[in-house]
């Protein structure tokens, strides 16, 4: 029976994020990836949403001793979840996650509908603003011209401005691989540095010309950093 691994996106992220890694796992892993519910009703605060989300679908699909690979937003909630089942998580990995810091101008991002500056904005998540491609934009703008999911992700930028991890990494002794961007300008290499520093089993690997991505701008080198952690 295959280990399970979850995959989970970022704010603004989505399921073809992870394109890449599913194609390279998928003959060794039972891969997760979940469609977050960023923008579903709910009253609780949206990070507690999320975490209760990602609970309830490991429960309930009975998956144990998981691997869980989160960026951004999704490596958040992915070290909630560690913390509070350190006996459900194999390994942790995390790439550009919030939860200490993240340079995030959302509120007045996402009042903003014009779309050369949506672009503009996007292809800074990237070293290379080509991979900023259309379809990427479309699906930001999808979310900036919709009041109701504008209003969800300003609230769960918020949620995860407002949750600092500092003093639970200590207590989290799940092995970890952090992989970062070294152009990262959003959860910045300094970031990852503190990250490391307090996590009492992690190992960092730095990207070269790499921005908050990682998965989505060097597939290769991620994959194969991926790949011989889990080994």
């Amino acid at each position: 029976m295959k280990q399970s691994i979850i995959l989970l996106h970022g704010l603004f992220g989505g399921l073809s994020n992870w394109k890449e890694v599913v194609e390279y796992f998928e003959p060794l892993f039972d891969v997760y990836i979940p469609e977050l519910p960023i923008y579903e009703k709910h009253q609780a605060d949206t990070l507690e949403y999320l975490i209760d989300f990602l609970e309830t679908m490991i429960e309930s699909a009975g998956l144990t001793n998981v691997i869980l690979v989160g960026n951004s937003l999704g490596g958040h909630v992915a070290i909630r979840y560690t913390h509070r089942h350190p006996h459900n998580v194999d390994k942790l990995v995390l790439t550009g996650s919030s939860g200490l810091y993240e340079n995030t101008q959302v509120g007045s991002y996402l009042k903003r509908g014009n779309y050369a500056y949506i672009r503009e904005r996007v292809a800074a998540t990237f070293y290379d603003p080509a991979i900023a491609t259309d379809e990427l934009v479309a699906e930001v703008l999808q979310v900036t011209t919709n009041p109701f999911k504008c209003i969800c992700a300003i609230k769960a930028a918020k949620s995860a401005q407002r949750d600092n991890v500092l003093a639970l990494l200590p207590e989290i002794l799940t092995p970890t691989l952090l992989i970062w961007g070294s152009d990262d300008q959003i959860t910045p290499p300094s970031v990852a540095y503190e990250f490391e520093h307090h996590l009492p089993n992690a190992q960092l690997m730095i990207l070269p010309k790499c921005g908050h991505a990682p998965m989505m701008e060097k597939p290769e080198e991620f994959n194969k950093a991926l790949n011989a952690f889990l080994s």
